[in-house]
């Protein structure tokens, strides 16, 4: 064996990495295909993508710090900004899409609390 014990479990845990996060990116384009309005879109695409773009980087980042013993920066810094902001945008997208009267799928049974509470206190007023 010309490699040691642990570069190879680096070497599973790096493709592991970049099968999941290949995974969650091809699920979410699945789930934006197929999916039937913006609500349930935004949700397949935003969680999908961002594990599969942070388990991408993730491998990356293991991949350069054991083959070429670098702490990149820049990766680290872009798995952050990837989990804080995807979540925070796809929040403010379908806020923006409720506030102008984008309904959810027709066949769903999901009550609209929100807009329960804003037609009764018109009625009240």
């Amino acid at each position: 064996m010309t490699e040691t014990l642990i570069n190879i479990v680096f070497d599973i845990l790096v493709v592991l990495s970049l099968l999941i996060g290949t995974f969650f990116i091809f699920s979410s384009s699945i789930g934006l295909l197929r999916f039937p309005d913006v609500y349930t879109r935004l949700h397949a695409t935003t969680k999908a993508a961002t594990l599969g773009v942070s388990g991408i980087m993730i491998g990356a980042f293991i991949f350069l710090y054991i083959e070429h013993g670098l702490v990149s920066g820049k990766l680290i810094l872009g798995i952050i900004f990837v989990l804080l902001t995807a979540p925070v945008s796809a929040h403010m997208i379908s806020r923006a899409a409720h506030r102008i009267g984008v309904k959810p799928w027709s066949n769903t049974q999901v009550k609209d609390a929100y807009q329960e509470a804003i037609d009764q206190r018109e009625k009240q007023n």
